[in-house]
């Protein structure tokens, strides 16, 4: 009985030392296995269930201007907190805005290519327009400008009323054009058919006066660009302003055949027998008078086609009163200048006064220039 004992006593530190060594190590797993419960590693697979950040702050709007407060650290403003000019308040100015803006989209192709031809005619047709020019020449490729858009601008068909004996009747139509642009030129020829006056503030290149009010009233610089002041209408493209303005002004009937149509055709031919002529603004253009000078013209007249062109470099707004044949305003022009022949020019800042052409170039280069 005594060997068992021995045998049990023998063992029993055996087995003290087994559980003595088993401890440490069931010790390192729990300590490994807090470790891991406490390390931000442990819970990546359940970002899911973690509330999202909170949004970052819209800006606030200045309570004296009603204008937001952009916050800083360069956070954009949502495109629905920024503020819309010229919102409509009736459906007649719904119906208004959304013809006025509704080819608000990219340009055309034709848009496209004289965005291309313009440089290469700044370039083959720069100089110092105030120059003596070559009067044969000039006048050559302005009639040759004139016969590649025949029948249009030449002929009122709106001019059946009771003739006009004043020039100062008001003037309602504002156009943002430049004369060498064929889709601006569209819009002066519908106007002459329609016998209609209208104040043009030229925007060559490089002008700044009137591409801004442009985009202060449109949003965009695009030319021709429209006020009717009459209506309350603004309307880009030359189309949209052509059949407006049949549809306004002219009883409700359609552009005349093929007045849209040729555009496409023929009417880059006086932009290039001209040379980008009446396209950009002259670098020596002084600033404008007080009082518009006033213009009598028709928009296919070679003579006057000139005489446009140094007012639209020079950048001088003008009343033109278009005379073509059969208008209302051709006994007014003969009691003013004794003659029905156009161009003729009237500036009421110095009471100056003719109908030559080559004497209204030489004065408008003369008195609205910078002197250097």
């Amino acid at each position: 009985m005594g060997a068992p004992n021995m045998i049990l006593i023998a063992k029993q530190p055996s087995l003290a030392r087994t559980s003595a060594s088993h401890k440490p190590r069931n010790r390192s797993r729990s300590r490994s296995r807090s470790t891991m419960l406490l390390s931000p590693a442990y819970y990546r697979p359940l970002r899911f269930l973690q509330s999202p950040p909170p949004p970052p702050p819209l800006p606030k709007r200045d309570s004296s201007t009603g204008s937001p407060q952009f916050p800083r650290k360069g956070v954009r403003v949502p495109s629905n907190t920024k503020p819309r000019a010229l919102s409509p308040k009736t459906e007649d100015d719904t119906e208004r805005r959304t013809i006025g803006l509704k080819s608000a989209g990219g340009g055309s192709p034709s848009r496209s290519f004289l965005s291309l031809l313009c440089p290469l005619l700044k370039f083959f047709g720069g100089g110092d327009p105030s120059q003596e020019r070559n009067d044969i020449i000039e006048v050559a490729t302005s009639s040759l400008s004139s016969l590649a858009r025949l029948p249009w601008g030449s002929k009122s068909t709106n001019g059946g009323g009771s003739s006009l004996n004043s020039s100062e009747s008001p003037t309602n139509l504002q156009l943002y054009e430049f004369e060498a642009c064929p889709f601006c030129r569209r819009v002066r020829e519908a106007m002459t058919e329609l016998d209609l006056s209208v104040e043009v503030y030229p925007c060559p290149k490089g002008s700044l006066r009137h591409r801004e009010i442009v985009r202060n009233i449109g949003g965009k610089e695009q030319f021709p660009f429209l006020v009717d002041l009459n209506t309350g209408m603004s309307i880009y493209e030359s189309g949209d302003i052509v059949k407006y303005l049949f549809q306004q002004y002219g009883q409700g009937r359609s552009p005349t055949f093929g007045l849209l149509e040729s555009t496409i055709f023929t009417g880059w031919v006086p932009t290039l027998l001209r040379a980008g002529r009446g396209m950009t603004l002259w670098n020596k253009a002084g600033e404008q008078p007080s009082k518009k000078l006033e213009l009598f013209s028709y928009e296919n007249n070679a003579f006057a086609r000139i005489v446009r062109e140094a007012l639209c470099e020079l950048g001088l707004p003008y009343i033109l009163q278009n005379v073509g044949e059969g208008s209302s305003r051709s006994q007014l022009l003969v009691d003013l200048s004794g003659s029905k022949e156009v161009p003729y020019l009237i500036d009421p800042n110095t009471g100056f006064r003719s109908g030559d052409h080559k004497k209204i170039l030489c004065y408008l280069f003369q008195t609205y220039s910078v002197a250097i």
